[in-house]
């Protein structure tokens, strides 16, 4: 499922609703029938993903980056999901390839780099 409108139509309330961020003061959330107060919040939040409109990374290395969302990711696990987001091109440009250390939020590869 996807959650998309224009700027101001509420996509990240409803996305910190869904998510239980933020507690619900009327109404009801069901995803597949289900409240999502009734479900412990490690639990949601472990079934939902998000991908944000602009791109964030961490100081670490690219690996770190790639595999945020799942320790203990394999070395073939993290090339995978490199490929498969079309960064495998780019890592392997780069001198170190997945070890390359990314300044915090990027700051040593371009916008453009970043968000490929």
């Amino acid at each position: 499922m996807a959650i998309v409108g224009p700027t101001g139509a509420g996509k990240t309330t409803l996305v910190n609703l869904m998510m239980w961020f933020y507690e619900l003061d009327a109404g009801r959330i069901t995803l597949d029938g289900v409240d999502v107060t009734s479900v412990p919040r490690r639990e949601l939040r472990s079934r939902l993903g998000m991908v944000l409109q602009e791109t964030w990374l961490f100081g670490g290395t690219i690996r770190d980056n790639i595999a945020y969302g799942r320790p203990g990711a394999t070395e073939a696990e993290a090339l995978e999901a490199a490929r498969a987001t079309y960064v495998d091109r780019f890592v392997r440009s780069l001198p170190e390839g997945c070890d390359t250390v990314l300044e915090d939020e990027g700051s040593n590869v371009s916008a453009g780099e970043s968000s490929c």
